[in-house]
């Protein structure tokens, strides 16, 4: 896994909504209204954690039509296996390509203020 997909991977999962949202699919698919009611929250709501989860890999979606012509957007967890160590940390951070900027600043230096 990159560096790059270990952070979308764990900002995903970085929400407590969202870890509600992945343990309501965990027993299988489900459609965004039901999954909405379910949780208490509103679909657009849904939708945007939702997107977050599918950008991360944790989550597919899928658009279908009910028996009575209604599109429906039934979303299932995508199989994934996340096993941390400070191997795969590290192995992840040598890949990155965003953030690449960000990281660790150096200690500020004291320097005298002027004094006019």
């Amino acid at each position: 896994m990159s560096g790059d997909e270990l952070l979308r991977m764990l900002a995903a999962l970085a929400s407590p909504l969202r870890l509600r949202i992945m343990a309501a699919l965990a027993p299988g698919r489900n459609y965004v209204s039901q999954l909405a009611r379910e949780l208490g929250i509103s679909r657009p709501l849904l939708y945007l954690h939702l997107r977050q989860l599918e950008a991360a890999g944790l989550v597919a979606g899928t658009l279908e039509l009910s028996p009575d012509g209604k599109a429906m957007k039934y979303f299932k967890v995508a199989p994934f296996v996340l096993e941390l160590t400070p191997a795969v940390i590290a192995e992840a951070a040598g890949t990155l390509t965003e953030h690449e900027s960000a990281g660790p600043r150096p200690p500020a230096q004291d320097t005298p203020e002027e004094v006019p």
